[in-house]
Formats: structure tokens, sequence, C-alpha cells
């Protein structure tokens, strides 16, 4: 059971990486973002909140029938 603890904590440890500045631009590039693309999850979420009838953390509110 020790030796299955040390294993975690040496992998959480392990993980943590520092990115360097010159890393930070690969990183921003859009394809790298969850959501690529914002035009098309705007739309998504749109459609999703007018199904559900509901309203999340955008700005988008529905009333069920898909028309906003």
């Amino acid at each position: 059971m020790n030796k299955l603890l040390l294993f975690i904590i040496i992998l959480l440890l392990y993980s943590c990486q520092t990115v360097q500045p010159w890393q930070r631009g690969l990183l921003a590039r859009p394809e790298m973002q969850l959501e690529p693309d914002r035009l098309q999850a705007k739309l998504h979420n749109q459609v999703y909140f007018s199904n559900e009838a509901s309203s999340g953390d955008s700005e988008v509110a529905g009333a069920g029938c898909g028309c906003n």
C-alpha cells in the first residue's frame, strides 16, 4: 500500500511542469484551444440551451422551441 501511495505521489509531482516562454506560442495556437472555432461553439451553445430550455454561463437563453 505504501509503494502504491508513493508511486501516485511521484506520478502527480512529475506531471507538474512549467511552461517556458518559447513554448507558450505553440500552446496558444488555435488548434490547441478547447474550442478552436468560437462561432461554432456559440452556435452549438445556442442550439443546446434552446433545446434544453435552460440557460448556462453564456448569454443565450431559450424557450425550448429552438426559436430565440
